[in-house]
């Protein structure tokens, strides 16, 4: 039984530390400077805001021809410039309107280090299935974990007894 057991929190180790890896290796390349778009923070120039939130969001439905289905509106700056960012479900796709002018523009494609950090610590790849995936992982590791504290245990305890 020890044998499968062990056999058992070897390859769940070996499964579970594939996405551990690509969520950690993200984080750090979130922490590392400027390498994923968004991650420089300027402070807004409320002086330069023209346009209010209301007229932004009628000049992005303007623009796309049909009511959007908006989950949030932020106002950011963006290359020096005050912009609302409309966003449409899981920031999956998002227009930027120009605070100053009201011009809308699409929000340019994210890089190849922010693609890789949205889709590895967050699962976007997954889509849908994002939710069951994460479960289905979390649920692997705990068996992994458990394993290797039976294991452990079992260790233990014979040495233990091995030594009375």
């Amino acid at each position: 039984m020890r044998s499968f057991i062990y056999k058992l929190h070897l390859w769940l180790g070996l499964i579970v530390a594939i996405p551990v890896l690509a969520w950690a290796s993200s984080g750090l390349l979130y922490a590392w400077p400027r390498a994923v778009e968004g991650g420089k923070i300027e402070n807004i120039d409320a002086t330069r805001v023209r346009v209010l939130p209301s007229e932004a969001l009628a000049k992005a439905t303007e623009f796309a021809g049909r009511k959007l289905p908006t989950t949030a509106l932020t106002l950011l700056m963006r290359d020096g410039r005050p912009v609302y960012q409309a966003i449409g479900g899981m920031g999956a796709d998002s227009l930027l309107i120009d605070a100053e002018t009201g011009v809308v523009a699409r929000t340019p494609p994210p890089g190849v280090l922010t693609r890789y950090f949205r889709q590895a610590h967050f699962y976007f790849f997954a889509g849908s299935w994002q939710v069951p995936l994460l479960i289905a992982l979390t649920a692997l590791a705990s068996i992994s974990a458990l394993s290797g504290l039976y294991l452990n245990l079992s260790m233990w305890s014979g040495k233990l007894f091995r030594r009375s």
